[in-house]
């Protein structure tokens, strides 16, 4: 297991940002002042602070132009517990999308929707209007809970299914945060109607435990300084692994009696996938089986486990501040004592589970009560018109013609449900109209399960293109695997433009993740369910290079593969060593059956053993780096 730094957290100083929230009055200063100042953007501190609110200030470097200001704008982000968004809503962002966006929308992969292209001068608007057609984006972002997810399908004849739903809206209105910031600078101070909220979970967040809350605080589980950085919440079923919950910092699965009446959970805890190219204390990692808590005691152990990363999470160094870190560095035994401390006694053990699987649910179902529910692929999240392919006009009239609720997916999909069986051909007629398809049979396996964050232009952490390059990159494995005889084969292909895994790369079994301008590191032997870490094969592989490298390796997966074995699951058994000693000795021209001769080259000993060292340093076969040698050499003779 990778070791995190030890972090003596007592003798070292906050970071900046802690002292930035210590300072705000909960979240008020100093954006409360900011927004009414006529500025295309927020000072660094405002900055920090409007993470909180739902919103990141960005620069889109497309436009940039030497010796002129920046071109600022900011993206929005929604909070929707367990994906759900609600007609109005979803109206109102899709004209919010045109009034003050860039004329998208933006699935993301947290079930939520993001809004891109937002000026300064905007954002209230937009975000009082988010507010008055019930959603919200209050916690989106910023060091405290995020969206909560739950699996998206709407089955009306499997409870757990709604015990789901139902737990995820609970859990993120008791994490919610209780600051009157949010409606006193972006509503001036009114509270938008919003439905009751349940009795038990109001009561649940006032009650102490063991030193769980904070008294006389306006946050009393949070406190001044909120949480150390994101904390991540997902609620899933058994098997149902739509919603990526070795992701998670805490992931509660649903348990049944044999009457399908809620008993309790099962609980994981510890998962993460961000990190930091060339900083090794930094990792992704998979949450861990915790134990199992009864259903009345759920909120409990959820503010048990948030107090736990709260008051023992480092706020010394950002990049250490995840709850896998703290778990990391104590083990499971130490996190779980302290768990206990919190929640007054002990945690039971796990239940058996099924092993998880990953879902979609696109293409038409049934709901379970006679009803049915649509899920429709969207390319990479992005919602949006483009020639004879109109996705977003499309959704629009649906939403407005028979005014259906709407279940984002983690995947960046979106589910319509409770649609009337006589209502599927008018739906199928608009899409049709649009360009729309609505038959995934139809879709590129490859294309379909695969996901890239936005990166450029305007995400100001990325490195390299994603969003963008994605469907390129997609196309040239899709021939490359048609050239080697892997025509009916596909996988989990996911691609960042920086490090921190926001369309989560390292659950992959094709994973790139950005490492230079045009470059990636490349993540191999994630399972096709998500449910196994994939591990980094070469550290910068330029796109240009992407054929001359990937051909190797899938032409040894088509020859030593297990029958109906699939391709993360294969280079995950047979090991890096070999796939690596495989493509060393690759030679294109003889492969597939091609009848030519290999022409062979002895090497001094001493300069194979540098060539070898070379490659594996590089990732790259030794044929390759021979080859481009000698053709610089000859290229400087003439």
């Amino acid at each position: 297991m990778v070791k995190s730094a030890p972090s003596p957290i007592a003798s070292r100083k906050p970071s900046k940002v802690e002292g930035i929230k210590e300072n705000s009055n909960f979240l008020r200063e100093p954006v409360a002042t900011e927004i009414l100042e006529d500025t295309t953007h927020f000072t660094e501190n405002a900055v920090q602070l409007l993470k909180f609110h739902g919103s990141y200030q960005q620069d889109n470097r497309d436009n940039r132009t030497k010796g002129q200001e920046k071109d600022y704008q900011f993206m929005l982000r929604t909070k929707n517990p367990g994906g759900l968004v609600p007609p109005q809503l979803y109206l109102a962002l899709d004209k919010i999308a045109d009034e003050y966006g860039n004329h998208t929308l933006r699935a993301t992969t947290r079930q939520g929707f993001q809004l891109h292209g937002i000026l300064k001068k905007n954002l209230k608007a937009a975000i009082a209007t988010i507010v008055n057609n019930l959603g919200s984006t209050l916690g989106a972002c910023g060091d405290i809970n995020r969206n909560v997810m739950a699996p998206p399908a709407p089955f009306k004849n499997r409870p757990e299914y709604q015990y789901a739903w139902e737990y995820a809206q609970n859990i993120a209105d008791l994490l919610s945060a209780q600051t009157g910031a949010y409606y006193e600078i972006w509503l001036d101070g009114e509270k938008a109607i919003s439905a009751e909220e349940n009795p038990e979970v109001k009561a649940a967040r006032q009650r102490n435990g063991n030193g769980t809350i904070i008294h006389d605080n306006e946050e009393p589980i949070y406190g001044t300084h909120y949480m150390p950085r994101k904390f991540k919440i997902c609620v899933t079923v058994p098997g149902d692994n739509s919603v990526d919950l070795y992701s998670q910092d805490l992931t509660l699965v649903v348990i049944t009696n044999k009457k399908k009446q809620l008993e309790g959970f099962n609980i994981f805890a510890g998962g993460g996938l961000g990190r930091t190219h060339g900083k090794e204390e930094t990792f992704a990692r998979l949450a861990d089986p915790i134990g199992y808590v009864a259903k009345d005691d759920v909120y409990d152990i959820v503010k048990a486990i948030v107090a736990t990363q709260r008051d023992y999470g480092d706020r010394t160094d950002r990049r250490h501040a995840r709850l896998k870190y703290l778990i990391n560095d104590w083990g499971l035994d130490k996190f779980r004592a302290q768990v206990e401390e919190y929640f007054g006694k002990s945690i039971e053990a796990f239940k058996p589970l099924p092993e998880f699987k990953f879902h979609d649910f696109l293409g038409w179902n049934e709901q379970g009560d006679g009803k049915l529910f649509l899920g429709i692929s969207i390319d990479n999240g992005r919602v949006k018109d483009e020639g004879s392919f109109q996705l977003k006009t499309a959704l629009r009239e649906i939403v407005e013609q028979f005014n259906l609720p709407i279940r984002l997916t983690s995947n960046q999909n979106l589910i319509f449900y409770d649609i009337e069986p006589d209502s599927k051909q008018a739906i199928q007629d608009i899409l049709s109209r649009h360009g729309v398809g609505d038959d995934p049979s139809k879709i590129e396996p490859l294309v379909r399960h695969a996901m890239a964050c936005p990166a450029l232009p305007t995400c100001g952490l990325a490195i390299t293109e994603s969003e963008r390059a994605i469907p390129g990159i997609l196309e040239r494995v899709r021939a490359l695997l048609d050239k080697v005889g892997l025509q009916n084969e596909h996988f989990v292909v996911r691609m960042t433009g920086c490090p921190n895994g926001c369309a989560r790369p390292y659950l992959a079994e094709l994973g790139f993740v950005g490492s230079a301008p045009e470059s990636y590191q490349l993540w191999l032997g994630g399972s096709p369910n998500q449910t196994r870490l994939a591990q980094p094969y070469t550290e910068k592989l330029h796109h240009n290079d992407l054929e001359i490298f990937l051909e190797p390796i899938f032409v040894y997966f088509k020859k030593s593969r297990k029958s109906k074995e699939k391709f993360g699951d294969f280079c995950d058994r047979v090991g890096f060593d070999a796939i690596r000693e495989f493509a060393a000795s690759y030679d294109p021209n003889t492969a597939n059956g091609a009848n030519k001769s290999r022409h062979r080259v002895n090497l001094k000993e001493e300069v194979y053993g540098k060539l070898k060292e070379v490659a594996e340093s590089q990732g790259k076969p030794m044929t390759q780096l021979v080859t481009e040698a000698l053709e610089a050499y000859f290229q400087n003779l003439s």
